[in-house]
C-alpha cells in the first residue's frame, strides 16, 4: 500500500494522519503528528474469536519511547520497562472511549498499540492517540460503530483553550478531556481548580467542537481510503431457553428486586434463583423442545440471568422511579464517619456508605520522600501520591495480591486529581504527602468513597487544606427516549446501568470528573442533569464528613516528622554535603536529623523532635556562615604546634589558626602553656587572607564582646 497522508487544522494547529509506510503487517496502523509530537497506532484482530468467554478481550497499550523527547531511560538497564503510570492512565484514556463502540458478542481479540515515538511538550500526545487509535481499527477492518474522537480543554483566565500545553494543563484553571461520536459525549476526564458546574459545562461544549471536527475528518480518510463500516451479526439468541427462563424465573426476579432487600440477601435470593432454573434445564427430558434447542445451541445461563435481571431492575427504575435497595433516584445511602482511628499514623479517616467502606491513611514525609518519575512528561517529581487498593475480600472473593491493577491505578488517579486543588503550597507545607486508600467494602463507588475519606485522614493529619472535599457517583438507565439520573449508585447499577459518572468538589466547586458510558453517547442535557443533581449529592455527604471533623487539627500528629526549611547558596550547597556526604552525614549522626537539599538549595529538615530539627539547623547554618572580620567565637582547639600555634574549629567544617603570639598578652615559650587539644576558647578573627585562611586572635576581646556562635 502507497503512503496516504491528510491534514486537519485544528486551533491554528495542524494535525496530520498517515497510513501505508509503517508497520504494514499490523491490521491497521495510523502516525499521527502535530507540531513535533509523533505517536504510531496499530490495531490487530485475532483470526478466530476466543471460546468460552462472556467479554470482549480487549488490549490497550500505550509505550512510552525515551528517545521521544531525546532522553536516557533512569533505569540500571538503560532500557525501558514496565509502563510507568501516566502510560498505564493514557493507556485507560484510549480504552474508555473506544470500547463502548465494540459490538455486543464480539469475541476476537483485539490490541491496540499506541507508541509515542517523538515529543513535542507544546503537544501532549494522548489524544492524537485517541484519533490514531479510531482510525487504526477502522483500517484494520474491525467491527467498530465509530468513528470517536478527543479534545483536550484548558482554561487560562476566561478563556478555553484546545489542545494546551503540559505547563498550561499544570497551571490552568482545567485540564478535561472530552471523547465523543456523532451520537454524543462518550467520555469525560478532567481535573479542576474548584471550577462551577456551569464551567465544566461550557468546557464540554467547547470540547465537542473540536471533536465533530475530528469526527468530519476521519470520515474523510476514510472515504479516502475506501474504507466502509465493517458489520457483526451476533450468534442468534436461543430463544426457546430464553422464554424458558423468563417463564421460570421472571416474576421471582421482579419480586425479589421489588422487596429493595440489601445487597448481600438480594444476591443470596438470585443466586438461589438461578440455580432452580438450572436444575429444572437439567430435568427436562431429551426430546423437550427446549432440550433439543439447548443442545443444538449451548447457552451460557450466567449472561441469560444477568440479562433477564438488567431487564427487571431497568424497568423498574423507569416505571417506578424506584431503585434495587428501594431509594428515590437522588437518595443517598446511609453514611457514616470517622476520623483518628489509628493511633500510630499520621492521619486516618475511614468512610462508610452503606456496604462500600474505605479506610484513607495519610503519611507526611520529607522532600526526600518525593516520587522521581520517569517518563515523557516534563514534570520529573511528584509531591503528593494518592494510591487505591482494592483486595478480593472486599466483594468477598479469593485474589492473590499481584501489585496495582490498571484500575486501582485509574481510581487512585482520580482520588489524587479531586485533592490536589485543595492542598498547600511546598513553601508553606514542604511536606511530601502520600494517602494510601484501602477498599474493606465494596458496592459502588469506591473511587469518591477515597476522596471522602482522604479527606477526612489529611484533615486529621494536620494538612492545612483550603476545604473539604467529598464525591458521589452518578447513573444513567436509557430506555429509548426514557432517561433516569441516578445518584449514588451502588454496584448492580454500574454493572446493569448505562453510566458511571464521578463528581468530586467542594463547597467553592468541582476538583474532578470522570464520565464512562455503555452507550454510544448522551446529550449535553443528560450532563447537565447529572452534574445539578450530582452537585447536591456531594454537599449532602460533605455535611456528613464535617460533622464528625469540620476542619483541620491545628497541630500535626505527634509521630510526624518535624520539619524546618531553610535556603542556602547554591554555591555553599558542596559545603552543606561535605566531601562523599561527610557533612550530612554528621549532622544525621549528631542530630538524628534528616536533611534534603534541592538543587535551588532548598534543605529541608525532618526530625521526631523540634529540638532535634533545630539543632542540625544550627549545624547548617554555621556551615553556610559567612566569616567576618572582628567577629568573635567559642571555638574548639583541634590541633596545637609547639612553637607555631593552634588550631581552633570556630564552625563545623572552619578552622583558623592562633599564632603562638596571639594566645596571650605577654610571651608565650610552648603553645601548651596556654591551650590544648580538645579546650573549648574564645577566639576573634583577625584576618582572612586571600586563600581563605582564617587567622584568629585571643588578645583585644573585650569582656562584653557577644559571642556569635557556638561549634
Amino acid at each position: 500500500m502507497d503512503e496516504y497522508r491528510k491534514s486537519v487544522t485544528v486551533h491554528g494547529r495542524e494535525i496530520t494522519v498517515s497510513t501505508g509506510l509503517l508497520a504494514q503487517q499490523a491490521g491497521g496502523a495510523v502516525l499521527v503528528q502535530s507540531g513535533g509530537t509523533a505517536v504510531l497506532v496499530t490495531a490487530t484482530m485475532s483470526k478466530q474469536p476466543r471460546e468460552g468467554i462472556d467479554f470482549f478481550p480487549l488490549l490497550v497499550d500505550y509505550e512510552e519511547r525515551q528517545y521521544a523527547a531525546g532522553r536516557f531511560p533512569g533505569s540500571y538497564m538503560r532500557r525501558e520497562g514496565r509502563a510507568s503510570e501516566r502510560a498505564i492512565l493514557a493507556a485507560r484514556l484510549i480504552d474508555r472511549p473506544l470500547r463502548p463502540l465494540f459490538p455486543d458478542g464480539f469475541r476476537n481479540d483485539v490490541q491496540i498499540v499506541a507508541m509515542v515515538m517523538s515529543l513535542d511538550e507544546d503537544v501532549p500526545p494522548e489524544t492524537l492517540a485517541i484519533l490514531g487509535a479510531s482510525l487504526a481499527v477502522q483500517i484494520a477492518r474491525i467491527p467498530f460503530s465509530g468513528p470517536v474522537a478527543a479534545a483536550r480543554v484548558g482554561l487560562s483566565g476566561d478563556d478555553f483553550i484546545i489542545n494546551p500545553t503540559y505547563r498550561e494543563c499544570s497551571t490552568g484553571e482545567l485540564d478535561l478531556v472530552v471523547a465523543g461520536t456523532d451520537r454524543g459525549v462518550i467520555m469525560v476526564e478532567a481535573g479542576a481548580n474548584r471550577l462551577a458546574e456551569e464551567d465544566i459545562l461550557e468546557g464540554i461544549e467547547y470540547g465537542m467542537e473540536t471533536v465533530t471536527l475530528l469526527l468530519a475528518f476521519q470520515k474523510e480518510v476514510l472515504n479516502d481510503l475506501g474504507i466502509t463500516p465493517v458489520t457483526f451479526q451476533p450468534p442468534a439468541p436461543n430463544q426457546p431457553v430464553i422464554d424458558f427462563i423468563q417463564a421460570k424465573a421472571g416474576e421471582q426476579v421482579v419480586a425479589i428486586l421489588a422487596q429493595f432487600l440489601p445487597k448481600a440477601e438480594r444476591d443470596e435470593q438470585l443466586a438461589a434463583v438461578e440455580t432452580s432454573v438450572k436444575e429444572a434445564l437439567a430435568a427436562l427430558p431429551a426430546e423437550d423442545p427446549v432440550a433439543v434447542a439447548l443442545a443444538q445451541q449451548p447457552v451460557k445461563m450466567g449472561d441469560l440471568f444477568k440479562s433477564l435481571t438488567k431487564k427487571s431492575m431497568r424497568k423498574q427504575i423507569i416505571e417506578q422511579s424506584k431503585r434495587v435497595d428501594g431509594r428515590t433516584l437522588s437518595e443517598i445511602r446511609p453514611i457514616s464517619c470517622q476520623a483518628g482511628i489509628l493511633n500510630r499514623v499520621h492521619g486516618s479517616g475511614l468512610f462508610t456508605r452503606g456496604t462500600t467502606q474505605v479506610l484513607s491513611i495519610t503519611t507526611l514525609g520529607t522532600s526526600g520522600d518525593a516520587q522521581m518519575l520517569d517518563d515523557l512528561n516534563p514534570d520529573h517529581e511528584k509531591r503528593y501520591l494518592h494510591h487505591y487498593n482494592f483486595p478480593g475480600y472486599s466483594v468477598g472473593e479469593v485474589k492473590p495480591f499481584r501489585g496495582a491493577s490498571r484500575r486501582e491505578i485509574g481510581h487512585g488517579l482520580l482520588a489524587e486529581r479531586s485533592l490536589l486543588p485543595v492542598l498547600p503550597d511546598k513553601e508553606s507545607f514542604p511536606y511530601t504527602i502520600r494517602v494510601v486508600s484501602e477498599v474493606l467494602s465494596s458496592n459502588g463507588s469506591t473511587s469518591m468513597g477515597s476522596v471522602c475519606g482522604s479527606t477526612l485522614s489529611l484533615m486529621d493529619a494536620g494538612v492545612p487544606i483550603a476545604e473539604p472535599i467529598s464525591g458521589v457517583a452518578m447513573g444513567l438507565i436509557k430506555e429509548g427516549e426514557e432517561v433516569r439520573v441516578l445518584t449514588d449508585i451502588q454496584g448492580i447499577e454500574d454493572f446493569l446501568g448505562d453510566m458511571d459518572f464521578k463528581v468530586a468538589g467542594g463547597a467553592h466547586g468541582i476538583t474532578a470528573l470522570q464520565m464512562d458510558i455503555k452507550i454510544e453517547g448522551i446529550t449535553q442535557q443528560i450532563i447537565e442533569t447529572a452534574l445539578t443533581e450530582a452537585k447536591a449529592g456531594r454537599l449532602f455527604i460533605l455535611e456528613k464528613m464535617l460533622a464528625v471533623l469540620d476542619s483541620p487539627r491545628e497541630a500535626i500528629s505527634p509521630f510526624a516528622p518535624r520539619l524546618l526549611t531553610t535556603k542556602v547558596p547554591v554555591d555553599m550547597i558542596g559545603t552543606v554535603i561535605g566531601p562523599g556526604g561527610k557533612m550530612i552525614k554528621r549532622i544525621t549522626e549528631e542530630t538524628g536529623a534528616k536533611v534534603d537539599i534541592e538543587d535551588d538549595g532548598t534543605v529541608t529538615i525532618a526530625a521526631p523532635q523540634a529540638e532535634k530539627a533545630n539543632a542540625a539547623l544550627r549545624m547548617i547554618e554555621d556551615l553556610t556562615r559567612t566569616i567576618e572580620v572582628g567577629g568573635v567565637y567559642m571555638g574548639l582547639v583541634t590541633r596545637v604546634i609547639s612553637h607555631l600555634g593552634a588550631f581552633v574549629q570556630i564552625l563545623p567544617g572552619k578552622e583558623g589558626m592562633v599564632h603562638i603570639s596571639q594566645l596571650a598578652d605577654r610571651h608565650v615559650r610552648k603553645v601548651e602553656e596556654e591551650v590544648n587539644v580538645g579546650d573549648e576558647i574564645v577566639v576573634k578573627v583577625k584576618q582572612v587572607d586571600g586563600k581563605g585562611r582564617i587567622n584568629l586572635t585571643r588578645l583585644g576581646i573585650h569582656p562584653n564582646d557577644a559571642l556569635a556562635t557556638r561549634r
